[in-house]
């Protein structure tokens, strides 16, 4: 466990009611200072309701813990002045200018110099040049940056995204996460919602979150050990016909098909090594690989039970 003072979240016992539906189950949790941590689940799971409590955000119904030291429960109102919060929707106004929406936005937090702090903001996310820009006709990778602006304009120590690469193209996102890393590494926690693999695998911790309960939360390369999970690459002709084989033979908990070849895991890394052994020599080229975060999440969803049926509009 870390030291008490590398602590920016510690939770326990989180429990969130929404009418007769218990949407986040006694959930758990500590989170280190500067670490950029993925809830990872599928849409209804209760990340971002998870998030909210354990940010001060959102009141629970059960449970306790502190945030940047602060009393979730009591010193709420605290809390918010120290957290940045993107949105997966763009929530700035599109007929402001960027520099306008950042003046508005530092308006808000009532922080002093605040000329000063656009012209910053505008400098350290590569947007001059874009200052006197309308937002709303800025490109979603544009808009990105103009959000993470606005979130950081306060100097937040707690950084919430939720969903935050949804529909920009590959080189935004790139750059969105090398950003990131860098407010990390300058001790900004970081908590990002998402259900894509290809944001949870930029993240330093994973936490498996479905339907209310967490699964699993650990170190991101260390997941897939936790839970046992073994996996083979396979590749040759025909993969849908053997595809539908191995989904009945012993040692394939899991069969996934990945562009040109499959992935067979499982738990039971001696029936997947014998499966493995009688399909050799053939017409397949079966190798062992370390299993990755892709395959141990559908493991894990593959397994968990929906509770509570249609998610309410809140719980995500």
């Amino acid at each position: 466990m870390p030291e008490k003072d590398d602590v920016a979240i510690s939770v326990t016992g989180l429990t969130k009611i929404f009418g007769d539906r218990k949407v986040v189950d006694d959930f758990d949790m500590e989170v280190k200072k500067g670490a950029i941590y993925g809830f990872l689940g599928p849409n209804g799971s209760g990340k971002t309701t998870t998030i909210r409590m354990m940010c001060g955000l959102l009141t629970p119904d059960g449970g306790a813990g502190q945030c940047l030291g602060l009393d979730i429960v009591k010193d709420s109102r605290e809390i918010k002045k120290r957290v940045g919060y993107m949105t997966q929707k763009f929530s700035l106004y599109e007929d402001l200018t960027i520099a306008e929406n950042l003046d508005f936005v530092a308006r808000m937090f009532g922080m002093p110099g605040r000329k000063r702090l656009v012209e910053e903001a505008v400098r350290d996310l590569g947007l001059e040049g874009r200052a006197g820009q309308l937002a709303g006709t800025l490109s979603g990778g544009w808009k990105q940056r103009l959000a993470l602006a606005a979130c950081m304009i306060h100097n937040p120590d707690l950084l919430l995204l939720d969903e935050p690469t949804a529909g920009v193209d590959p080189k935004a996102r790139r750059d969105f996460w090398d950003e990131i890393r860098r407010l990390a590494a300058k001790g900004v926690t970081v908590l990002v919602s998402t259900h894509y693999m290809d944001e949870a695998v930029q993240c330093d911790h994973i936490a498996y979150i479905a339907y209310g309960k967490k699964l699993i939360d650990g170190a991101a390369e260390d997941i897939p050990t936790t839970i046992g999970l073994s996996t083979y690459v396979v590749k040759g002709p025909d993969l849908s016909a053997l595809e539908e084989r191995l989904k009945h033979e012993d040692g394939a908990g899991q069969v996934i098909r990945f562009g040109a070849e499959l992935h067979v895991s499982g738990t039971d890394k001696a029936a997947l090594d014998a499966l493995a052994a009688r399909e050799a020599g053939g017409a397949y080229d079966w190798q062992a690989k370390k299993a990755g975060l892709e395959e141990a999440f559908i493991y894990l969803m593959a397994g968990a039970k929906d509770n509570f049926g249609a998610a309410p509009e809140e719980v995500r």
